[in-house]
């Protein structure tokens, strides 16, 4: 799922920040991969990817389906183009097709309505 945000670079990562924590949930990690490709002496534009997610939420899915761990905490790669601010993540309905998640739907369908609300706070 790709979305374009409204708002700039900086002001994307910062609300979407701070909405992840006022939804109950931690960032695990903030990987800047501009940074890195800095230090590699290379040059990418503005990118972020947000490691996030509620153990409460996603546990139960690794408990009962192990391989899901692969794809989960969720995350959120943010990056800047020519075309202005883009958000991209992958839905917990496709990770959960994708490790054959059975038997709890409604745990995914609202983790699913936590990522649209997260991101439509900026797009």
């Amino acid at each position: 799922m790709t979305k374009r945000s409204r708002h700039s670079y900086q002001v994307t990562l910062s609300m979407l920040k701070e909405r992840i924590a006022a939804g109950g949930n931690t960032i695990f990690a903030e990987i800047d991969q501009a940074a890195a490709a800095k230090e590699a002496g290379l040059h990418l534009r503005p990118t972020m990817l947000i490691v996030f997610g509620n153990p409460k939420g996603g546990t139960p899915i690794m408990d009962a389906f192990p391989l899901a761990a692969l794809d989960l905490p969720l995350k959120l790669l943010v990056w800047e183009d020519g075309d202005g601010v883009a958000i991209a993540y992958v839905p917990m309905s496709e990770i959960a097709a994708r490790y054959g998640v059975t038997a709890m739907e409604d745990r995914i369908a609202a983790i699913d309505a936590a990522l649209e609300r997260l991101t439509g706070a900026v797009v």
